[in-house]
């Protein structure tokens, strides 16, 4: 076992979600490999009203026990793979509202993305990506992009391509060296 620990954030609450099934295949393709511990977290179990906290999470004062539930989650994994459908262009208001409750949590650890959606999800990424360098945490170049229309069937049957496999396996090693090397740094 390794001593490098990875979440996996499913980044959707919504009735019959897709992302339950993206999140569970990366999990098990995650869990095909030995060079990192990974857990899937679903947003589901860490039920956040929208950010509530009156002190800028930059502080880390925080008032909320459900915030410093999720605070010290979070703090337990060195880096982190966001699973996010796309919603008008952009990642879904329940993950961006879970990102922002927190700040140094999220600092000099690396992240890596997977999407979802009509056009693969890119542009929700597009978005983590620059949420992400404001937290200082680093993402990695691999993303995963699913598409609803080659990806599912019938829209809401995860199906994925073989195709995949191997960019999972790039984004995996990625993500693992840089979480790996910025835990050093965070030593």
């Amino acid at each position: 076992m390794s001593d490098l620990k990875l979440a996996i954030i499913l980044g959707s609450t919504r009735p019959g979600r897709n992302g339950e099934a993206v999140a569970n295949w990366v999990l098990a393709k995650a869990k095909e490999r030995a060079n990192a511990d990974y857990e899937l977290i679903d947003l589901l179990d860490y039920p956040l009203p929208h950010l509530d906290e009156a002190v800028p999470a930059s502080r880390g004062v925080y008032a909320g026990e459900n915030t410093k539930a999720w605070s010290a989650k979070i703090k337990e994994f060195d880096g982190y793979v966001f699973v996010t459908p796309e919603y008008n262009h952009s990642t879904s208001g329940v993950l961006k509202n879970a990102i922002d409750y927190l700040y140094a949590e999220w600092n000099n650890k690396a992240a890596a993305f997977v999407s979802y959606g009509s056009l693969g999800g890119t542009r929700a990424i597009e978005h983590l990506r620059a949420i992400s360098s404001e937290l200082q945490l680093a993402h990695v170049r691999q993303q995963l992009s699913f598409s609803l229309l080659t990806d599912f069937e019938n829209f809401s049957v995860f199906k994925p391509s073989a195709i995949h496999d191997n960019a999972a396996s790039v984004l995996f090693g990625q993500l693992e060296s840089w979480a790996g090397a910025l835990k050093s740094v965070r030593s």
